[in-house]
């Protein structure tokens, strides 16, 4: 155990000693806010035209669906804690001080977890502070709510998302190792594959999509929509099931990779 916790003493040095996992960090930021006050400007203006009394917008409701945008700038930070050793050679020199290849990845798995979910937490309350604002002028009539107890559970929620998305990226790089190769696999496992299966009007195909990582991931964070223009058809707790299910198979593919190959 201690020879895992000074693994993970060494990986926290290593991820915060280069730049680019704090542009990573601040894209994410700057891509949570942009695209919650975006989606948050449009559901007011929605509410504002349609008939009948306005229902108030939840500020951080739009940060939830800001997620499926967001997390691609820390998907690259996470991809990075691993496919750049892969690419300087330094990877032998990791390899050489934590010989163990599993808790080599897990000590990565445990530095980049705690630092993604808590970037996804803050980032997420300052875009829900942002779209409180936006929705507070008079133009949008004051149509948004800050109610605690539905912020706080939609701010963790897009914190352990992150969390769960960024050790799967990990998983994904140590079985890949090239950066290219990860940020492609992961785009399709994420975004590209659910929306190929959606576009074939296959009932199978989309119950399959709506499974896969970010959907499960809207589910777990309770979100009421999805891209099929309904609500989500299976729980929270399903929700991070599969995500939880995906992220063990994209570790457990890149353990079984760094066994059996040299570095």
């Amino acid at each position: 155990m201690s020879t895992l916790w000074q693994a993970a003493g060494a990986e926290w040095a290593k991820l915060w000693s280069v730049r680019s996992t704090w542009w990573c960090l601040a894209a994410a930021a700057g891509l949570m806010v942009l695209a919650a006050v975006t989606l948050g400007g449009a559901t007011a203006t929605e509410a504002l035209r349609g008939e009948g009394p306005a229902v108030p917008v939840v500020a951080s409701e739009p940060v939830v669906s800001a997620t499926s945008f967001a997390q691609f700038a820390l998907v690259a930070a996470a991809m990075l804690a691993i496919t750049a050793e892969y690419a300087s050679g330094s990877i032998r020199v990791t390899l050489q001080a934590v010989p163990v290849r599993g808790v080599m990845l897990a000590a990565k798995a445990l530095v980049v977890a705690p630092v993604m979910a808590a970037a996804g937490v803050l980032s997420g309350a300052v875009a829900t502070a942002a779209v409180y604002l936006l929705l507070s002028l008079d133009a949008f009539r004051g149509l948004v709510v800050l109610p605690i107890g539905e912020v706080v559970p939609d701010l963790l929620g897009v914190g352990g998302f992150f969390a769960f998305v960024s050790v799967m990226t990990l998983g994904v790089g140590a079985a890949v190792r090239s950066a290219a190769g990860t940020l492609t696999v992961v785009f399709m496992l994420l975004l590209g594959l659910p929306l190929m299966m959606l576009m074939t009007g296959s009932q199978v195909a989309l119950d399959a999509s709506l499974r896969m990582p970010t959907f499960a991931g809207l589910a777990f964070m309770g979100s009421t929509d999805n891209m099929t223009g309904g609500p989500m058809p299976y729980s929270a707790g399903e929700g991070l099931a599969w995500l939880a299910a995906w992220t063990a198979a994209a570790l457990a593919a890149g353990h079984a990779v760094l066994r059996r190959r040299d570095a």
